[in-house]
C-alpha cells in the first residue's frame, strides 16, 4: 500500500467510495468477515452464524449511507450490527453455551491442535465458564464478549451496543465480578480471552 494515503484505505473511505460505486464494499467484507464470523461462530454456532454474518454484511450495505465517516474504522459498527442481529438468537446463544459447559468442546478453538497441560486446564474451566456466561444478563454478556472474543477495546464495545463507555465498564465490571465468583475466584479474563485457548 506504499505510495496510497490513510484516507484511501481506511473503511470510511472505502465505505463513502461505496456510496458512488458499490463493489467497493467488497472491500469492507474483506476485511472483517473473518473476524465477524469467528465472533459470531463462537456464539452462535456454526449453522446461525453464516446467516448472520450475512444478514451484518447486507444489513451494513443497506445502511452505508448512515455511516459516519468521522469514524476511520467500521469495526464497532459491524459488531453492532451482528450484536443486535444475534439478540434474534439469544435462546440459540445460551444453548450453545450449554453444549460448550457440557462437552467442553469450543466450535471456534476445538479445529485447532492440542497444546500442553495450559490447554487441558483450560478446556477444564471453560465448561464452567460457559455456564456461568449462559447465566449473565444479555447486556453484560454482548459487552464482555465483544471486548473478550471481539477484540473490540471498551470505547468500540460501546460504540458497537450505542452505549455510553461507562455503562460497557459497569456491565463488564459486573460480569467480571460474576463470572470470578462462578469459577470460584479463578479470573475470567484467563479463560474468556480467545488468546489463552486457541494458540
Amino acid at each position: 500500500m506504499s505510495g496510497t494515503s490513510r484516507a484511501e484505505v481506511d473503511d470510511a473511505s472505502c465505505i463513502e467510495r461505496s456510496r458512488r460505486d458499490p463493489e467497493v464494499f467488497a472491500e469492507v467484507f474483506r476485511r472483517h468477515a473473518a473476524d465477524i464470523t469467528r465472533y459470531v461462530t463462537r456464539r452462535l454456532g456454526e449453522d446461525a452464524a453464516d446467516d448472520v454474518v450475512a444478514e451484518t454484511f447486507l444489513a451494513a450495505f443497506r445502511q452505508r449511507d448512515g455511516y459516519d465517516l468521522s469514524r476511520p474504522s467500521a469495526r464497532p459498527w459491524l459488531y453492532g450490527i451482528a450484536t443486535n442481529l444475534m439478540r434474534r438468537h439469544v435462546r440459540t446463544e445460551v444453548r450453545q453455551l450449554r453444549v460448550v459447559e457440557r462437552t467442553g468442546a469450543d466450535p471456534v478453538t476445538a479445529s485447532f491442535a492440542e497444546r500442553s497441560d495450559e490447554r487441558l486446564s483450560a478446556e477444564a474451566s471453560r465448561r464452567r465458564l460457559a455456564g456461568a456466561l449462559a447465566a449473565l444478563p444479555k447486556g453484560h454478556r454482548d459487552a464482555l464478549l465483544l471486548v473478550a472474543w471481539g477484540g473490540l477495546s471498551y470505547a468500540e464495545a460501546a460504540e458497537a451496543l450505542g452505549v455510553r463507555l461507562g455503562t460497557v465498564q459497569s456491565r463488564i465490571n459486573r460480569a467480571r465480578g460474576r463470572l470470578r465468583a462462578e469459577l470460584g475466584g479463578i479470573n475470567p479474563s484467563a479463560t474468556v480471552s480467545e488468546e489463552s485457548v486457541c494458540e
